[in-house]
């Protein structure tokens, strides 16, 4: 749908009102564009997307009951035209490399919306693809490092949550051994050396979440 036919119309999907109420109060201000739906959840924004099918989705990723990636998933296997711009609070590389290959055709942080959203739902709807300098240099420093492996990634999930050696073994059913090798690998690749520093960096990465 071009701008011709009408104005941009955008679903807002966010778990915090505030958010929604400032992106509404921005978007009610254009002549070009319309608020057709909110959703506070990834289940809602499923919803909201098939019954209004909006030009662009502006979608957060942090939510509860599911989260916005594999709302973004699911979205975009049923509708693969869909143009999602994603709203985020930090530039964690990783999770920018989720939500690029989930199909975001944006990146855009919180404290950066008053200022650049509406230019970025233009530039999105006319197809273009937009990330900002902060997080284009996040993943340009770790564009080089070695991911870690789902089971590396499970081990440093269960650190954060205060496990020691032995529990994460029983967990997954590994020895305490295997545990420890993991755990060298986690470190060498997130260059840290001790386990709180792994879980902060896994955490400002997007590599795990608290």
């Amino acid at each position: 749908m071009s701008a011709d036919r009408g104005p941009i119309r955008v679903l807002s999907v966010d778990d915090h009102p505030l958010l929604r109420e400032a992106v509404a109060a921005l978007l009610s201000t254009e002549s070009d564009m319309t608020l057709v739906a909110e959703a506070s959840n990834g289940r809602e924004a499923i919803e909201q997307f098939r019954i209004h099918r909006p030009d662009v989705t502006m979608m957060d990723l942090q939510m509860p009951e599911m989260d916005g990636l594999d709302a973004m998933i699911a979205i975009r296997g049923e509708f693969p035209g869909a143009r999602i711009i994603v709203l985020t609070t930090y530039a964690g590389d990783v999770q920018v490399l989720r939500a690029i290959k989930a199909g975001a055709r944006a990146y855009l942080l919180k404290s950066l919306v008053r200022k650049d959203l509406v230019e970025i739902i233009r530039l999105v709807h006319a197809g273009e693809k937009r990330i900002p300098p902060e997080v284009a240099a996040e993943l340009a420093e770790h564009a080089g490092d070695d991911a870690l492996s789902s089971r590396e990634i499970e081990v440093l999930s269960l650190i954060s949550s205060g496990n020691a050696n032995k529990e994460i073994a029983a967990k997954l059913s590994i020895t305490e051994e295997t545990v420890k090798g993991h755990m060298k690998s986690i470190f060498a690749k997130l260059a840290v050396h001790d386990r709180a520093h792994a879980v902060t960096i896994g955490v400002k990465r997007g590599i795990i979440d608290l």
